[in-house]
């Protein structure tokens, strides 16, 4: 899996660009015979802070690690991939197909303050989980000026 780090252009950009690059640098690092087709699949988000993090959980079964990229930018995390098609001769005759398959991407909003730095990211048993660090949020509050130090004798 790729590391997490924080994206280089400025917030106001459009992610639209960024999105279309992440899906083709996941599509182009994919195996021929693992490539998705032209489906797009959605999986299923939870997203959740505790006192020590904000969390991402992302439902990601069949999803090979290396087709995985995590990218934050500002208070938007962008999570992109591709879960491949099952490959099946030409043989098979298909009776129900409701599994989801293609590329996907994600954004979630974070609305705490978080250690980009120090973000995480595992895949392990068919679930992604992205771990955001806490960090003490200070904006609104005053910003003290610190005192002159007296001389002594002064």
């Amino acid at each position: 899996m790729r590391r997490i780090n924080p994206a280089a252009r400025p917030f106001e950009e459009d992610f639209d660009e960024d999105v279309r690059r992440l899906l083709a640098d996941i599509e182009r690092g994919l195996r021929a015979g693992a490539r998705s087709a032209s489906g797009g699949c959605a999986p299923l988000v939870d997203v959740f802070e505790t006192d020590q993090a904000v969390e991402i959980h992302m439902d990601a079964p069949g999803v090979p690690a290396d087709s995985l990229q995590v990218v934050c930018k500002r208070e938007i995390v962008i999570i992109a991939g591709a879960k491949p098609q099952t490959a099946a001769d030409g043989s098979v005759t298909f009776h129900l197909v409701e599994r989801e398959f293609g590329r996907f991407a994600r954004a979630v909003r974070i609305h705490a303050a978080v250690d980009v730095g120090r973000a995480r990211a595992v895949l392990a048993a068919g679930e992604l989980r992205v771990t955001l660090p806490r960090i003490a949020d200070r904006r609104g509050r005053p910003v003290r000026r610190g005192r002159r130090a007296s001389r002594p004798g002064g």
